[in-house]
């Protein structure tokens, strides 16, 4: 059955409807306030979206006044720039030694991804002068990341065994960073195992980052070995070796002053400074070594 509306339904309806404009009028300026702030903050620009992380870490006041007057010789900043390294990855550290980089690579992660630093366990030493010197240079480690819970809080180290290390679970991290520790694996013959160490804890994709002093074109290995400087290609070769593709170099950290020809090896320049007081502004003026600046991947699953 149609119904028809007739007056008296039609003025019964029609003081409802005006009835319902006025309440939705009168609840109107409290709905357009509210949709306003919403608006205003939805426009306002993020402040945190443009700030890098990477500044207010390298301003801490946590690091140490000597390290950062490195900065000019270590670029931190290009150099993890280079790495693609940021605040959501799994980083794991290899042989943090002082901690340098520790001071940068520890507080960088601490709300997103994870830091390991990674160190040799004393148990495992080849013999009582390294097994002191493991231990020494660990708990100096431990007693800098204890002392500053606010900033180093998250960091975790991890001991392995040199000869036979095992990082993590495999696949767990996202970056494996090492810098200038090559050569002490290659002196030791621990080179092999380390590399394929990364290789193993790093995830498909994942890279693994490699700063190392330079040998001088066209020396071989056993002209070098114990000078803390080695070639460039093999270098390359023990990351190929273990699975990595090279992805790209970049000369960063290079030195062209670097004769590389020096008494004590490398460690006659900055920061070691191993030669007579009389040599210092020599070796002043060349400055830290030259070294190369390899990112390597870990190629996906086929």
């Amino acid at each position: 059955m149609r119904l028809t509306a007739t007056p008296s339904l039609m003025a019964v309806a029609l003081a409802l409807a005006l009835a319902g404009c006025q309440k939705a009028d009168e609840a109107a300026p409290a709905a357009d306030a509210s949709q306003a702030a919403a608006a205003e903050a939805a426009a306002e620009p993020d402040r945190d979206a443009n700030v890098d992380p990477m500044d207010a870490i390298l301003a801490g006041d946590w690091r140490d006044p000597a390290n950062v007057a490195r900065d000019a010789w270590r670029h931190p900043r290009e150099t993890l720039a280079f790495f693609g390294v940021g605040p959501s990855q799994r980083i794991v550290e290899i042989s943090p030694g002082g901690g340098w980089y520790t001071e940068i690579l520890a507080p960088l992660p601490k709300d997103k991804g994870s830091y390991v630093g990674v160190v040799n366990d004393p148990a495992k030493a080849a013999n009582e002068r390294a097994r002191d010197y493991y231990a020494n240079a660990n708990g100096k480690l431990r007693e800098k990341l204890a002392a500053r819970p606010d900033v180093y809080g998250n960091a975790t180290l991890v001991e392995v065994d040199p000869a036979a290390p095992v990082i993590g679970e495999p696949g767990s991290a996202d970056v494996v960073l090492t810098f200038r520790n090559v050569h002490n694996w290659v002196m030791s013959g621990q080179e092999a195992a380390m590399f394929k160490a990364f290789y193993d804890v790093l995830a498909p994709g994942g890279v693994l980052g490699v700063v190392e002093h330079r040998a001088a074109p066209g020396k071989s290995l056993a002209e070098v070995k114990t000078s803390g400087y080695l070639p460039e290609d093999y270098v390359i070769g023990l990351a190929e070796a273990a699975g990595f593709v090279l992805e790209e170099k970049s000369e960063i950290n290079a030195n062209p002053a670097d004769t590389k020809d020096h008494p004590n090896g490398v460690w006659t320049l900055p920061p070691s400074n191993n030669h007579p007081e009389a040599d210092r502004a020599r070796y002043a003026a060349i400055g830290e070594s030259d070294r190369m600046t390899l990112r390597f991947v870990k190629p996906q699953a086929q």
